[in-house]
């Protein structure tokens, strides 16, 4: 018992008690900000290796990024990456950060549908499926609900089939020996339901974007209800993301 009290002391509290105010450390690459600093932009968009840096004007689809921070390194005075996670959105086009854009990202309340406040505000279960991942995201998902970051507070858990699930989490680039399973898996979920796209892979294709090992044809036949960029993505980003998404509140 003794020493039981002995690591208590030690450790202090494990939980975050409030996941939106979290501070996470300074290494963390969050959203980026891009000043109005002249550089040369066409060779710093060529130093992207998934092509999520545009021209005309500058401009960076954090759909696409990898985070891997090459732009930064290279072009310091014109790119930088904060701490801020809140990176989630249901409107794709959000994803594209601008030159001097300085407001953080955030849903848009007009796509979010009604079903998904008036069924899933007070209980959320998830069934995620790694379409071709690399288990990062899938490792980020799983944190989610450990002694840190206790998604499960919210009333948020995933389950193991998808009988028992609200909605449908996607990691991964969506490869053609996936796209069937990931297909069966959308159909056994009962209406109505989200479809959340995790990480990087998810949301483009990423670094495998245009391969002919890929099937996205899934993305393109429904309406997708939140995008979680990251490569991979960071729990606080997804929790987040979800909570505005259903309007839970911590309590």
């Amino acid at each position: 018992m003794l020493d039981n009290l002995k690591i208590l002391i030690h450790q202090g509290r494990q939980y975050i008690p409030d996941v939106t105010r979290a501070i996470v450390p300074g290494i963390f690459r969050g959203r980026p900000v891009i000043s109005e600093v002249d550089v040369k932009e066409k060779e710093l968009a060529e130093l992207c290796p998934t092509n999520a840096i545009s021209l005309n004007p500058l401009s960076i689809d954090l759909g696409k990024c990898t985070f891997c921070g090459e732009c930064a390194f290279a072009f310091p005075d014109k790119i930088s990456f904060t701490t801020d996670y809140m990176l989630a959105t249901n409107d794709r086009n959000r994803l594209i950060v601008k030159s001097g854009q300085e407001h953080p990202i955030k849903l848009d309340p007009v796509l979010v549908r009604k079903e998904i406040h008036g069924y899933f505000g007070s209980s959320l279960k998830l069934r995620q499926v790694s379409a071709g991942g690399d288990n990062s995201c899938e490792l980020e998902l799983n944190a989610c609900g450990n002694v840190n970051f206790d998604m499960g507070r919210f009333g948020i858990e995933f389950v193991a089939s998808p009988r028992h699930a609200d909605g449908l989490v996607i990691t991964g680039p969506i490869t053609a020996n996936m796209a069937s399973p990931l297909q069966i898996c959308y159909d056994a979920i009962p209406e109505p339901k989200i479809i959340i796209l995790a990480g990087t892979d998810a949301i483009s294709g990423g670094i495998f974007e245009g391969s002919p090992a890929l099937d996205r044809s899934f993305i393109s036949k429904y309406n997708i209800d939140l995008y979680v960029p990251g490569n991979p993505i960071h729990p606080l980003t997804f929790i987040n993301g979800v909570l505005d998404l259903i309007k839970k509140q911590e309590t």
